[in-house]
């Protein structure tokens, strides 16, 4: 099977976290055995150099060595190796190359750099990477930096013989719906894969059939930060989900799944703390050795860790 065959089937592609010693530098090991973690744990794949890696990487001459790491660890493996490409065209285009090179089958385009460029301009943006690389298309919430995308944007992405997924991530219904209807009037379910990124409506997205005119679309698996924890139940939860498991059972699940993720992604503080937040978990699993973030002045929110010690008590079954 092929690797765009397997993106159709649907996958688990947790987003990489990054590994930091106390002084802030690049912990190998752990950022290794990370990756390894997510590959045992049955996920089909990972998507690195994205929000979940810290956009920073870039700033610091990071995204190259992380890249690696990960391609080293995922090597002789399945899995989908998907690089987070940012930047204006000139800076795109290089870190599509870049992981072209390094063995990435796809690149997760995130146009926050581009929040005042037209609708034709993103098109032609998306269109030149795509000749480098496999476009992942990205919609990012704007609370953590994206922008708002129109149906317009969606529709002529659509079109664009190499773009291969698109992560939908607005955590917002209306916006969502957008997107999944530009892809059922495209005509390209069948070639453009459609993950969750909605930590917020994680199963919601997965069990619902989407029709639009007559063609029904549906999200085949999830590209997720609220994944980079919990990898392996996430893996049985999507396994589930396509067994057809009894869909009260497994909105339950979705509606504990939503709860743990406020509490993550530090929804009362505006997501400032979402970073943080997953590495706290990381961290007392062991495979974290503390929750730096590049920036220092990114951590937990006030009253953010009360929130993860009572959805860590409550839901353990979701974090295996």
């Amino acid at each position: 099977m092929s690797w765009r065959e397997s993106l159709q089937q649907g996958l688990v592609i947790p987003a990489h976290p990054l590994c930091l010693t106390s002084e802030r530098k690049l912990d190998e090991q752990r950022q290794r055995g990370l990756t390894r973690y997510y590959l045992d744990s049955g996920a089909g794949g990972v998507a690195v150099g994205v929000h979940t890696t810290q956009f920073e990487i870039r700033d610091c001459g990071l995204l190259q060595p992380v890249l690696e790491l990960a391609a080293l660890e995922a090597h002789g493996s399945d899995a989908i190796l998907v690089a987070g490409v940012c930047g204006p065209t000139s800076q795109a285009l290089r870190e599509a190359a870049l992981a072209r090179d390094l063995g990435y089958q796809t690149g997760l385009l995130s146009l926050s750099a581009m929040r005042e460029a037209s609708v034709p301009e993103l098109i032609d943006h998306v269109r030149a990477v795509a000749e480098v690389i496999p476009v992942f298309g990205f919609y990012l919430q704007p609370a953590v930096g994206g922008r708002v995308l129109p149906h317009e944007f969606w529709q002529r992405m659509c079109e664009i013989d190499n773009v291969c997924g698109i992560k939908v991530a607005p955590f917002h219904r209306y916006q969502t719906l957008e997107v999944v209807r530009a892809l059922a009037e495209s005509g390209r379910a069948h070639e453009i894969a459609l993950y969750t990124g909605n930590d917020d409506n994680i199963v919601a997205d997965l069990l619902t059939p989407f029709t639009f005119g007559g063609t029904t679309v549906r999200f085949s698996g999830g590209l997720l930060g609220q994944w980079a924890v919990g990898t392996k139940s996430a893996v049985q939860l999507l396994r589930r989900v396509h067994e057809g498991t009894n869909p009260s059972l497994l909105l339950a699940l979705g509606a504990q799944l939503t709860d743990l993720n406020s509490a993550l992604f530090d929804v009362r503080n505006h997501f400032h703390g979402c970073i943080a937040g997953i590495h706290e978990v990381l961290v007392r699993q062991g495979r974290m050795a503390g929750r730096w973030c590049l920036n220092p002045h990114e951590d937990l929110s006030p009253g953010q860790l009360h929130e993860i010690d009572r959805v860590l008590a409550a839901y353990p079954h979701l974090l295996e």
